[in-house]
């Protein structure tokens, strides 16, 4: 399932613990922070952002597998 978040939203969203712009990884289900000393992967479950530090992995992880409850 693609993330689908209006662009007006990612616009005004950063990563909240660098404060960098964020890009959507549609493959992955993702928030990314694009800042190079950072990217952190925030996920993306029911079409909500959870943008939240001890939610976020971290880049050198691979992304785990989400079931969706809806």
């Amino acid at each position: 399932m693609a993330v689908e978040l209006a662009p007006e939203l990612l616009e005004i969203l950063a990563c909240p613990h660098c404060h960098g712009a964020l890009a959507v990884d549609h493959e992955a289900e993702e928030l990314v922070c694009l800042a190079a000393d950072c990217g952190l992967a925030y996920p993306v479950r029911s079409g909500i952002p959870v943008l939240l530090v001890d939610e976020a992995r971290r880049p050198d992880q691979k992304p785990t597998p989400t079931t969706s409850a809806d």
